[in-house]
C-alpha cells in the first residue's frame, strides 16, 4: 500500500494498475534524504557536545528544545488504540479504537489505515509528534498480557495491517513508531527475559513485520523492547538495531527505548539506540563524556543520532510549524464513527449452533445481559495502551439502546469482584481459640528474611490502598519500612473455615510490575507469581473438606510503585448470583458478557490462560438454566474453554473492541452486520497443545526462554504436530455462505534469476460466489506449501489474502500476485532468501483448516538478498498487488473488495 515507485505486473488489469499508482500518490510526502541530512548536519554542526549528549537522553515528553537552533521540543504520547496522554492534556479523554488483535482480525489494511489516520488526527490535535504504536510483536501463546496491543501470530498477515496503519498515521505529519522490536512475546519477566530466536526463526517469523513497516511503511521510529535478545538486551543489540534495521533494511529513521529500558549507557550508545526514554538515566553526559574521551563511544556515533532524530523532524515538517492542529477538534464524529466501522468488522462469530443468531428482534421481548464484562464498557487492556474515552459503549448499553424502551433487557454483574470476594473472606488467626482476622507480618527487605519489623491484625487479605508504612504497627516501625526504599515484603497467616466439603474458588491479585506474590493453602503452594508474573489475577479450584483450612499469602515489592494486593475464598456453589440465576429464567435470551479487563489483562505481567475466577461456572450455571446463551467474550487472546463452550450455542469474541463495542455487539447479534472477522490466531484446544507449551516459560532458573518450536509457530506448529485445534486461524462464521471456483495459478514473465531481483512470480485467481440470502464479507486466504525442500518448512503459509463484499448470488473474480518471496526460506548458511527449485501448491482456503481450492506452480532455484525490498531505484520490489477497493471493472475507491498480496 505505501511505497516510492510503481510497478508494472503484466497480466495485472488496468484497474489494478490505476489504483497501485493512485495509493503510490497518497503516500505521505518526505524530502530527499540527502535534503533532510543535510540541514539536519548544519544543526549538529552548531551543537556543543553537551548539547548533544543532553539531547539524547529523553524528557518524557520525548525531547527538549534547542531554541538558539530553531529545534523545538517533540511530543509523543501513548496511542495504539487512542491518545493516552501529552504534556498540556494528560488523561485528557479522545477516541478509543479497538485493539490491535482486532484490527488483525478484520482482514482489512484499509480499515487499518483509517484508525491509524483517525488516531493521528487526534494526535495532531494534541500537538503529538511522535505516535508510539503500532505493536507488531508475534502471538506465541495466550497468556501474553500484550497480546491485545499485537497483530496476532502470522507474519505476513501482521505486515499486511501494520502498513495499512502506519500508512494512514504518517499521511497526518505524525511518525508512527513500530514496537517492541524484538522478542517481546511475554510479560512475565520483561526486563530479564532473554528471548534465545535462531535466526531463520526471527527472518521469517518475527522481524517482518518490523520489517515490511520500515521498507514498506517508511515508518519513523522504532522502540526497542525490554527484554534480551539471544544474549543482549535490545537496546544494545548491535545484531539486530544496527546491523538488520539500518544496514540491511536501510532505516533512517529514531531507534528509541522503551520506558526504562535502557541497562547501559555505553552498551546502548553503541548498540544502536538514539535516544534514551523516559529520561537520560544512562545515555548521559556523566557515562558517556568518560566513554568518549577513552574511545570507547565515538562522537560520530553520537553526531549519528542526532541526526536520526533531526531527519525525522525534517522529514515530517515539525521544524517548520506548529505541530497542533486547532483546526481539528478533538473530540471528532467522524473518528466515533471510524472506531464504530472498525468494532464491527473486527468481531469474529466462532459458534452458531441451531443458527441462534442473527437473533430476531421483533421476538426477542426480554434478554438478560450478566457478566463482569457487561458494564461498565471495556474499551481496552491495561497499561500503556489503555486510553480514556469521551464515552464508551457497553454491552448493556449497546443492546438496550438497540432494542429501545419497548423491550425488558435485565442486567446482573452474576459475580462477585476481587474486591468484594476479599471484602467477604472471613479469616481467623489462628487454628483454635483464634480471633477474627489474619495476621500480617512485613519485612523491610523483599525475601520475607530476619525478624518482622512489624506485625499486626487485619480483618481481610487485602492491603486496599494503603501504603507499606501503613501496616507498621508503630511510629518507630514505620521509619524502618521507610528507609527500605521500596523494598519490602509480607506474610499474611490466617484460617479460612469451609462450612461443608466441596469445589472453592480462591483468588488472588498483585497488581504492580516489580511485585511478586504467591499463596498457600494448608502448607501446599497453590499459586506461585513470586518470580514470574504469570498473571494479575491468577486463580484456582480446590476441593475442601469441611472445617478450618491454614492459609498464609506472601508479597513483596522490589519497586517504588506498589500494587493493590488481595485475595480471596468462597464455595464455587455461592459464586453466581440468585438474581442472576432467576433473571436467565424469564429472559428469552442470554448474552454472558465474559472475559478480562485492563486489571488482568494489561503489560507488566502475563493473565491466565482460563477466564478470570468464577467466569466458567457463571457460563455454565447461566447456560443451563437459558439454553439461548450466547457468550460474548473480551480478550486479547484464546482462553481455556473446554468447562463451558459445549453447554452454549453461540460465541462471539470481540476482543477488545474499543468505544463503540456495544452498539457493534447489538448490531451483530440481531443480524445488521453480518460478521466478517476471522482469527488472527490459533484457538487451542488444551494450553497442552500450543507448540510453544513446552518452551514459553523460562528453563529452570536461568531468565532464558529458549524458543524451541522455531518458525513453526501458531497454525504452522499445530500441523507440525498434527493436532486439531479448537477453532484455526483465519477461521469465522458468517450469516451467509461462499463458494470458490475456478482456480487458475498464472505465471508471470521475466521469473528473477538466481541472485536477481524478483518481480510476481505468479497471479492467483479464482472466483468467489455468496451462495447465501444476505451480503456478507468473505476472506479468501492463499497459502503456498513447499513439500519438496530438503529443509523442513510449514506445511503452508499464508502470502496472500482478499476481503470481498457480495449480494446474494453476487460472484467476483479475485486475483491475488506473489512474488519470489513468497515462495521462499531463510538460508542462514548464504544469509539469504532462497526459493529451492521444484513445484510449490497453492491453496486457497477459507481458514487454514479449510482449502477450498488447490493448484501448483514450478519454479526454478531463485536466491534473493537481504536488502531487497521496494528499494529506492527498483521497480521490481512492489509487494501490493490489489488497489484498496476493487468492483467488476475499472472503477476505483469503491467499498466492495478488498485484495493484498506479497507482504512477507
Amino acid at each position: 500500500m505505501l511505497a516510492r515507485r510503481a510497478a508494472k505486473f503484466a497480466s495485472l488489469t488496468s484497474a489494478i494498475l490505476l489504483g497501485t499508482l493512485a495509493l503510490f500518490a497518497q503516500s505521505s510526502s518526505q524530502p530527499a534524504k540527502d535534503t533532510a541530512r543535510e540541514r539536519a548536519d548544519a544543526i549538529v554542526q552548531k551543537m556543543t557536545l553537551e548539547e548533544k549528549l543532553d539531547y539524547i537522553g529523553g524528557r518524557n515528553v520525548f525531547t527538549n528544545a534547542l531554541p538558539r537552533l530553531g529545534v523545538p521540543a517533540l511530543q509523543q504520547s501513548d496511542g495504539p488504540f487512542g491518545i493516552r496522554n501529552d504534556a498540556a492534556f494528560s488523561g485528557f479523554p479522545t477516541t478509543v479504537y479497538p485493539g490491535g488483535i482486532g484490527l488483525a482480525a478484520s482482514w482489512n489494511p484499509e480499515l487499518a489505515e483509517r484508525v491509524g489516520a483517525s488516531d493521528a488526527k487526534d494526535a495532531k490535535s494534541r500537538g503529538i509528534h511522535f505516535l508510539l504504536a503500532p505493536g507488531v510483536n508475534i502471538y506465541r501463546a495466550p497468556m501474553n498480557g500484550r497480546n491485545f496491543e499485537y497483530l496476532g501470530e502470522d507474519p505476513f498477515l501482521a505486515s499486511s495491517v501494520v502498513v495499512g496503519f502506519i500508512n494512514g498515521v504518517q499521511k497526518q505529519g505524525v511518525s508512527a513508531t513500530v514496537k517492541h522490536f524484538v522478542g517481546n512475546n511475554s510479560e512475565f519477566d520483561r526486563h530479564n527475559s532473554d528471548s534465545i530466536i535462531d535466526e531463520r526463526a526471527l527472518r521469517e517469523i518475527y522481524l517482518p513485520a518490523f520489517e515490511a513497516s520500515v521498507k514498506l511503511g517508511h515508518v519513523g521510529a522504532i522502540m526497542d523492547a525490554y527484554n534480551l535478545v539471544n544474549g543482549q538486551h535490545m537496546t544494545e543489540n548491535g545484531h539486530l538495531n544496527n546491523r538488520i534495521a539500518r544496514e540491511e533494511w536501510g532505516f533512517p529513521g529514531v531507534m528509541m527505548s522503551d520506558w526504562v529500558a535502557t541497562y547501559d549507557g555505553v552498551g546502548a550508545a553503541n548498540g544502536g539506540l538514539d535516544i534514551e526514554m523516559p529520561y537520560g538515566d544512562h545515555m548521559n553526559a556523566k557515562t558517556l563524556m568518560p566513554a568518549i574521551d577513552d574511545g570507547r563511544v565515538k562522537i560520530s556515533t553520537i553526531d549519528e543520532k542526532i541526526r536520526h532524530l533531526l531527519q525525522t523532524a525534517v522529514r515530517f515538517g515539525w521544524l517548520d510549524g506548529e505541530q497542533t492542529d486547532v483546526s481539528i477538534s478533538r473530540y471528532s464524529e467522524q473518528n466515533h464513527a471510524v472506531a464504530l466501522d472498525a468494532a464491527r468488522e473486527t468481531m469474529v462469530l466462532l459458534k452458531n449452533d441451531g443458527r441462534l443468531l442473527p437473533l430476531d428482534r421483533a421476538r426477542t421481548k426480554s434478554m438478560l445481559v450478566v457478566g463482569p464484562d457487561a458494564y461498565p464498557a471495556v474499551p481496552t487492556g491495561g497499561g500503556s495502551a489503555q486510553a480514556i474515552p469521551f464515552a464508551a459503549i457497553s454491552v448493556l448499553q449497546g443492546i438496550s439502546s438497540f432494542l429501545g424502551p419497548n423491550r425488558t433487557v435485565y442486567y446482573d454483574r452474576g459475580l462477585p469482584s476481587l474486591v468484594e470476594l476479599a471484602g467477604k473472606t472471613e479469616f481467623v488467626n489462628a487454628a483454635e481459640n483464634g480471633k477474627p482476622g489474619v495476621s500480617v507480618e512485613i519485612f523491610d527487605n523483599p525475601i520475607l528474611s530476619g525478624t518482622p519489623v512489624s506485625t499486626k491484625i487485619l480483618q481481610h487479605i487485602d492491603s486496599a490502598s494503603l501504603t507499606w508504612e501503613a501496616f507498621a504497627s508503630d511510629p518507630e516501625s514505620a521509619a524502618k519500612l521507610a528507609k527500605a526504599e521500596g523494598k519490602k515484603s509480607r506474610r499474611w497467616i490466617g484460617y479460612y473455615k469451609a462450612v461443608e466439603a466441596g469445589p472453592y474458588e480462591v483468588a488472588l491479585q498483585d497488581q504492580a510490575e516489580g511485585t511478586g506474590s504467591r499463596l498457600y493453602v494448608d502448607d501446599r503452594l497453590v499459586i506461585d507469581d513470586w518470580t514470574l508474573a504469570r498473571a494479575l489475577q491468577p486463580h484456582a479450584t480446590l476441593q475442601l473438606s469441611a472445617g478450618l483450612h491454614k492459609i498464609v499469602a506472601e508479597d513483596f515489592q522490589d519497586s517504588a510503585v506498589s500494587g493493590q494486593f488481595r485475595a480471596g475464598i468462597a464455595p464455587q456453589s455461592e459464586l453466581v448470583t440468585a438474581v442472576a440465576k432467576t433473571l436467565a429464567a424469564k429472559a428469552d435470551v442470554v448474552v454472558v458478557a465474559a472475559g478480562f479487563d485492563f486489571s488482568c489483562e494489561s503489560e507488566g505481567a502475563d493473565r491466565s490462560f482460563d477466564l478470570p475466577f468464577g467466569q466458567a461456572e457463571l457460563i455454565r450455571e447461566i447456560s443451563a438454566i437459558n439454553h439461548r446463551t450466547v457468550v460474548a467474550l473480551t480478550s486479547g487472546a484464546s482462553v481455556d474453554a473446554n468447562d463451558w463452550l459445549e453447554h452454549v450455542p453461540a460465541f462471539i469474541e470481540m476482543w477488545y473492541p474499543g468505544e463503540q463495542g456495544g452498539s457493534a455487539l447489538a448490531e451483530i447479534l440481531f443480524g445488521v452486520v453480518n460478521p466478517s472477522g476471522r482469527l488472527p490466531v490459533t484457538f487451542e484446544r488444551r494450553w497442552e497443545d500450543n507448540p510453544t507449551f513446552s518452551s514459553y516459560y523460562p528453563e529452570g532458573d536461568s531468565k532464558r526462554v529458549v524458543y524451541k518450536e522455531g518458525i513453526f509457530v501458531g497454525y504452522r506448529g499445530y500441523e507440525q504436530k498434527g493436532v486439531k485445534p479448537l477453532y484455526p486461524f483465519g477461521y469465522g462464521l458468517s450469516y451467509t455462505t461462499f463458494q470458490y471456483a475456478n482456480l487458475a495459478v498464472i505465471p508471470k514473465s521475466g521469473q528473477a534469476a538466481s541472485g536477481g531481483h524478483s518481480n510476481a512470480v505468479c497471479t492467483v485467481s479464482f472466483d468467489i460466489t455468496n451462495t447465501g440470502k444476505r451480503e456478507g464479507a468473505a476472506v479468501a486466504e492463499v497459502y503456498v506449501a513447499d513439500g519438496h525442500s530438503k529443509i523442513a518448512r510449514p506445511a503452508k503459509e499464508l502470502k496472500g489474502f482478499a476481503k470481498v463484499v457480495l449480494k446474494p448470488g453476487e460472484t467476483r473474480h479475485i486475483s491475488v500476485a506473489l512474488d519470489a518471496r513468497a515462495f521462499a526460506y531463510f538460508d542462514t548458511t548464504g544469509m539469504q532468501w532462497h526459493v529451492s527449485a521444484g513445484t510449490f501448491a497453492i491453496l486457497v482456503g477459507s481458514s487454514s483448516e479449510q482449502i477450498e481450492l488447490k493448484g501448483s506452480i514450478a519454479l526454478p532455484e531463485i536466491n534473493l538478498n537481504t536488502k531487497m525490498w521496494l528499494q529506492d531505484k527498483d521497480l521490481s520490489g512492489l509487494r501490493f498487488s490489489g488497489v484498496k477497493r476493487i468492483r467488476d471493472g475499472p472503477e476505483i475507491g469503491t467499498d466492495n473488495s478488498l485484495s493484498y498480496a506479497g507482504i512477507r
